[in-house]
């Protein structure tokens, strides 16, 4: 399997730290973000690698290079301006190939295994969901026997016996086919996924181990102190 990181996106909410540097390579435990992604990718046996960039992406093929101090081979897809998540992955299909794929978002942090990550039948996706933080209390999808629903999909009787919301953790399996009739630009990646989930075509899991969204220098810094200790 081909992986593919997000490192497109200009972090706004990380300002003024990413007016120099872009987000996913500012540091926590001394060493940068996307680098933890490399190395748990290389360790999982997943070593053919497309990173997507735009906001100082310069920065980002001189830093990591063609990845080879990691263990892998990176290969990248930049972007005059960020095509957003679904616009970004599409433009990389042709370096990701036919076969599904897995994708992380290169601003979190995750002790997700990638290992055993696949597509189940006919799915187009497969995603990972985390417990809400406290910064996303109402959650993205529901999951029940391994499938992924999108708000409004599930019905009174799953309501009925407290069924909660859990948050998308930024990391799926995709099929190509799932960005059929997609046209190149900008675009999101959720449409793409409520629509597979009307049609029953997305599974998913519950992951609960650590993973952190950073997106603020707060937790930023609440990352680099959990690293340290």
């Amino acid at each position: 399997m081909k992986a593919m990181i997000l490192a497109a996106g200009r972090g706004n909410r990380m300002r003024p730290l990413t007016d120099r540097i872009p987000k996913p390579l500012l540091e926590a435990g001394g060493r940068p973000l996307i680098q933890y992604h490399l190395e748990r990718l290389a360790a999982a046996g997943i070593h053919d690698i497309v990173i997507n960039h735009a906001h100082l992406g310069e920065q980002i093929e001189a830093a990591l290079g063609d990845g080879s101090r990691f263990g892998v081979h990176i290969r990248y897809s930049p972007e005059r301006t960020a095509l957003e998540t679904g616009g970004g992955i599409f433009k990389a299909l042709p370096l990701l190939g036919p076969e599904p794929f897995l994708v992380i978002n290169g601003d979190i942090w995750c002790d997700i295994d990638p290992i055993g990550l696949h597509l189940s039948g006919t799915d187009l996706a497969h995603l990972i969901l985390v417990d809400n933080p406290p910064h996303h209390p109402s959650g993205d999808f529901t999951l029940r026997d391994g499938r992924v629903r999108a708000e409004g999909d599930h019905t009174g009787s799953d309501r009925a016996e407290g069924q909660r919301r859990l948050t998308f953790s930024g990391v799926g399996v995709y099929s190509p086919s799932l960005f059929a009739g997609c046209r190149p630009g900008a675009f999101a990646l959720a449409p793409l996924l409520r629509d597979a989930m009307a049609q029953g075509r997305v599974g998913g899991e519950h992951h609960r181990g650590h993973w952190l969204d950073i997106g603020t220098p707060e937790r930023l810094a609440e990352l680099d102190r959990l690293l340290r200790e």
